[in-house]
């Protein structure tokens, strides 16, 4: 059985709050349960590890919590997170614009090698 999930963030938009919070829960849960749990956010969610916008979006209007508090949890659960290279340029970033919870960039070479050669499960939103 893999011990490892793969969360990959492809078709998720940040501009649209209430798809944002299952990805962050899941993570948190299956970390809560002893998987190894990585979140790669590529297109358009690779810009929730840039600093300054999963803090200003929540799932739910009037919710006092936001999408980085999410992210805050899962990565104490131990979710690691990743952002996919090609987002630096599309959204004009450099490495040291990243949230803190944000493990590292990775490419495309690194999402197909897990997906591929490792043991470990899939979800994509």
């Amino acid at each position: 059985m893999a011990k490892k999930l793969l969360i990959v963030m492809a078709n998720t938009d940040p501009r649209n709050g209430e798809e944002l919070g299952a990805p962050f829960f899941q993570a948190s849960v299956a970390a809560a349960m002893d998987y190894d749990v990585e979140v790669i956010c590529t297109a358009t969610s690779g810009r929730l590890m840039k600093k300054g916008v999963a803090e200003s979006l929540v799932v739910k209007p009037g919710s006092p919590k936001t999408v980085y508090d999410f992210i805050k949890d899962a990565h104490s659960a131990g979710v690691k997170f990743y952002c996919c290279s090609p987002n630096l340029d599309l959204f004009d970033m450099k490495k040291e614009d990243m949230i803190p919870e944000c493990a590292g960039i990775v490419g495309g070479a690194y999402l197909i090698e897990q997906v591929m050669e490792s043991d470990c499960k899939v979800l994509t939103y």
